[in-house]
């Protein structure tokens, strides 16, 4: 007599306040906690160790910025600036889902950039229709895919046609291409509902315009204090999902629910969620990239992040080089970024034709303490053909 199979258990999800300081009804994220692991290393030694070719950016974390006064006087003031914009986005990206993809809709947000914005699509499903979302935060790691254990508890408790993935925003698309490939030959939709949409690569957005997104201006301290994931071998083995670390001593500079209350605050405000017109992708924001690293001999797409959001992470996480700003680009949106330049000591140039508000570019070939008359870091030996 054949037996018949142990159905697949998954780990369940880890909930605030044990994990996180979201709210447990909030999102269960499908990850593994590192907290207690020494996992970040300096932003300096993680660059080059990446770029050498030496190690995967997800292998390991970097320092966790701590925001002076000045610039999270900054933040504050575009959160309170973008607050109503942001909630037409969230009200916008909703109703789409909802309408496209009907009431038993399970939200899978990419952590961690993703996670706020689920809660807030969430939080609006509740607040204009009085239904209570599923949501979910799963890691994807470029280069290495979505965490597949966390595709396999959401089809365990939930049908896979019902799953939509949210992310904050795309820069030029390589999570939407990572997530289509990841999800080929699965039950799971790949289109990716995003709040902004300035790399025109995906059909579920609130806006094309490239514009601030304040969750962007921080790293945990506005995502439930959890850090970025991590996917080593030495530390994630077989039945475990993708890890991350949970910030608890960094308690005292948590904004994360501030972040969402402010937002959700200005939803009475928002009478407008209608369709935006020609939501079909052309992919013109990678077309965009394509042409900067000609004009600006990096050599990979990998180091150049265009728009608002992904030029704050270089700031922040990277080693920059220099930013570019669209010439006539609104202040508001620019105000943290030109801080965070000034700080570092990165050449802001502007150019008349660039398609997003602004273009982040990470140090080429990278190697500490190494320079050129160029600017650029000197290439590593034997690293010049990279």
């Amino acid at each position: 007599m054949t037996s018949t199979p142990e159905p697949l258990r998954t780990p369940e999800p880890l909930r605030g306040p044990a994990f996180g300081s979201y709210a447990a009804d909030e999102v269960g994220w499908l990850l593994t906690d590192l907290s207690g692991v020494e996992l970040e290393a300096p932003t300096e030694e993680r660059e080059e160790a990446v770029q050498s070719g030496g190690a995967h950016y997800a292998e390991s974390l970097p320092v966790e910025f701590q925001p002076d006064e000045a610039y999270l006087t900054v933040y504050r003031s575009a959160l309170d600036a973008t607050a109503a914009r942001l909630a037409r986005a969230v009200g916008t990206v909703t109703e789409l889902v909802l309408r496209e993809r009907g009431p038993g809709v399970v939200l899978a947000s990419l952590a961690r950039a993703g996670t706020p914005v689920g809660i807030l699509l969430r939080r609006w499903a509740q607040a204009r229709h009085g239904v209570d979302l599923p949501h979910y935060a799963v890691s994807i790691v470029r280069g290495r895919g979505i965490d597949t254990l966390a595709l396999a508890h959401l089809a365990e408790h939930h049908d896979p046609a019902r799953v939509v993935f949210v992310d904050g925003w795309t820069g030029k698309g390589a999570i939407n291409r990572e997530l289509a490939a990841a999800l080929a030959g699965t039950p799971f939709d790949p289109d990716l509902a995003v709040l902004a949409d300035p790399g025109r690569c995906a059909r579920t957005f609130g806006t094309r315009e490239d514009w601030l997104i304040a969750s962007a201006c921080l790293n945990s301290t506005v995502s439930g204090l959890v850090s970025r994931t991590v996917l080593n071998d030495r530390l994630i083995g077989p039945g475990q999902y993708h890890g991350a670390k949970f910030y608890r001593e960094l308690a005292g500079a948590d904004v994360s629910n501030a972040f969402l209350d402010t937002v959700t605050a200005a939803f009475p405000l928002v009478d407008d969620t209608s369709e935006p017109p020609d939501r079909e992708p052309d992919h013109a924001g990678w077309a965009a990239v394509e042409r900067i690293v000609d004009e600006h001999g990096i050599g990979d797409v990998n180091l150049v992040k265009p728009g608002v959001g992904e030029t704050t992470r270089v700031l922040l996480r990277r080693v920059p080089w220099k930013v570019l700003v669209r010439a006539g680009a609104p202040e508001a949106d620019l105000a943290h970024v030109r801080l965070l330049a000034a700080q570092r000591g990165v050449p802001v140039e502007e150019v008349g034709d660039l398609p997003y508000s602004c273009v982040g570019l990470i140090h080429p070939r990278y190697t500490r303490g190494a320079t050129g008359a160029d600017g650029r870091a000197v290439p590593a030996e034997g690293a010049a053909s990279r």
